[in-house]
């Protein structure tokens, strides 16, 4: 009988978001418990126990999962704590003989650059050289500490991400043939600085998808292990921030190097269209005027899925300033607003002054006028079976816009966040997500028209507007010149 540790640490951090994260933000589970709020689910930590339970001679060991929606950096204490905690939890099983952690990969604390590096790192000591591997977000930020304590790193295949689950499965049979001592991974990195965003990223239709592509096809080929584009998480502003290419093959380095470096030249010949494409808020509110049927905004710049506050009252500033006509559904974060409205009651009219609670930098309250609808004080579950944790929630009517209002980030991508809270999208004209293209999975098809706004934001997809300071010098598209490391010349 084998034992195989699983443990997971996800949150994704913007660091241009002025609020941390704290404790309190993870959802975290522990030992057994694990094994059953996590079945069922389409995540990467049911993909690997799936593959784990229908192996021979397996017997999970959980030790603690925490997630956290994507925010600001982890306070110093917090992170400390959950590493703490975490590890404790390894060492006391440290007897075992292999194992599996899920990652997002670009976690940042206000003092710590690199909490996933620094956790492989200590699990390595902790375990020796027993079998080590990890998933990742292809939007994690790869750093050595990561590249050197894991035998492997498996990162997801799709944008907007649907592979959570098969990402965990692919790790988890990675494991499994180490384990056994089938293979022997070797894996090579090309470094690409370059930040990318925008439309060509998705993969399925996106010129990025040609580029995963080619990463399958090395994975299912004779002596590949894993493949991935690693596109780095470009709000996540710490000194390794960049793109990666990373192959990892059995026992063939050379192979490796050739196959990443083919897909690395890839990659930078197209770095021109891997660029947003925006609206400003003024056309968009125009199109939505005109559309016969749903309008998606796209507030990428405010998006809680990619680390952002979620307070940004930009666009419904903009919608109340053009009297926007048709029936709107607007989403934000504030919690004094949500206490004010369950103290006032359903059914009560009251002014609530809605926004920059969080990031008041880029934030001016805005006092609306309107009518509470609903109170909620329940988590809901999102589309992948896993539980929210944002607060009591409250929804408020005011004129023709409907707000939701939540005390804490949820991700607002996908439709259930409404639908939880008696909202129905398609109820509505103008939906605004904060999400820059994972909505697209929910809403491509009951959408007439979906745009993505300029508006002000701490993950902007206009990359200029962001104040960088610690990323990798120079990179495209905020410099002007910047060459990479290897020739673009193909080999003969």
């Amino acid at each position: 009988m084998s034992r195989i540790l699983i443990a997971e640490l996800k949150q994704e951090t913007a660091t241009f978001n002025p609020a941390p994260t704290r404790y309190g933000d993870f959802q975290i589970t522990v030992g057994d418990v694990i094994l059953s709020t996590y079945a069922g689910t389409k995540t990467e930590l049911a993909g690997a126990i799936d593959v784990f339970r229908a192996a021979e001679g397996i017997e999970i060991v959980p030790t603690l999962a925490a997630a956290a929606v994507s925010g600001g950096p982890v306070a110093c204490d917090d992170l400390d704590r959950l590493l703490r905690e975490l590890l404790e939890r390894v060492q006391a099983h440290r007897d075992v003989d292999a194992a599996y952690v899920c990652l997002h990969g670009a976690m940042a604390g206000e003092a710590e650059d690199d909490p996933e590096g620094r956790l492989l790192t200590a699990m390595r000591d902790l375990l020796g050289s027993k079998p080590l591997v990890a998933s990742l977000d292809l939007h994690a930020v790869l750093t050595d500490q990561m590249l050197t304590a894991a035998d492997i790193l498996v990162p997801y295949h799709t944008y907007p991400h649907v592979d959570h689950y098969e990402t965990g499965a692919r790790a988890a049979r990675n494991l499994l043939r180490l384990l056994a001592g089938e293979i022997r991974p070797t894996t090579a990195r090309v470094p690409l600085p370059m930040l990318v965003r925008g439309d060509e990223l998705i993969t399925a239709t996106g010129r990025f998808g040609e580029a995963i592509r080619m990463c399958q096809a090395v994975e299912s080929s004779p002596g590949g292990l894993a493949a991935g584009v690693i596109i780095g998480n470009a709000f996540t502003d710490v000194p390794a921030l960049q793109s990666n290419v990373i192959v990892t093959t059995s026992g063939d380095r050379p192979r490796a190097e050739r196959e990443a470096l083919r897909i690395a030249r890839f990659m930078w010949r197209n770095r021109e269209r891997f660029q947003a494409q925006l609206t400003s808020l003024d056309e968009a509110i125009r199109l939505a005027e005109q559309t016969a049927g749903l309008a998606i905004f796209s507030d990428g710049a405010d998006a809680t899925a990619s680390g952002a506050s979620g307070d940004s009252n930009a666009i419904l500033r903009g919608l109340r300033e053009h009297r926007f006509s048709k029936r709107a559904l607007v989403p934000i974060v504030d919690a004094p607003a949500v206490a004010a409205m369950h103290a006032a009651g359903v059914g009560a009219e009251c002014a609530v002054p809605l926004g920059g609670t969080l990031d008041p930098g880029r934030f001016i309250p805005l006092v609306v006028m309107g009518r509470v609808v609903s109170l909620h004080d329940k988590p809901f579950c999102y589309e992948d079976g896993t539980e929210s944790n944002g607060g009591r929630a409250a929804v408020l009517a005011v004129g023709s816009i409907t707000i939701f209002a939540t005390e804490r980030p949820v991700y607002v991508v996908g439709r259930r966040v409404f639908q939880a809270h008696g909202l129905e999208p398609q109820a509505f004209d103008l939906v605004v997500v904060k999400s820059p293209n994972g909505y697209r999975t929910w809403y491509e098809s009951i959408a007439a028209k979906m745009i993505p706004v300029d508006v002000p934001g701490s993950t902007s997809a206009n990359l200029r507007s962001l104040p960088y300071r610690r990323c990798v010098r120079p990179i495209f598209p905020l410099d002007e010149i910047v060459r990479p490391s290897f020739s673009l010349e193909e080999p003969v």
